[in-house]
């Protein structure tokens, strides 16, 4: 195995169609998911949490159980 030269570009792969977003509109969505996932968990804390269940369309079910 062998090291990269330093400030070598990185190679990245994208599926056919991806776009890329850079600077504040990237940080707008970072920020943006980052409300919808808190938005989402926040009722799983607390005395009265509550388990949260998340579904995908490939029908995988992640369970997100206190403990």
């Amino acid at each position: 195995m062998t090291a990269a030269p330093s400030g070598a570009a990185p190679v990245l792969v994208w599926k056919e169609g991806t776009s890329r977003t850079t600077r504040r509109e990237a940080q707008r969505n970072n920020i943006m998911a980052a409300k919808i996932v808190a938005e989402t968990v926040k009722t799983t804390l607390g005395l009265r949490g509550m388990d949260k269940m998340l579904v995908r369309t490939t029908k995988l079910v992640a369970i997100s159980a206190k403990k």
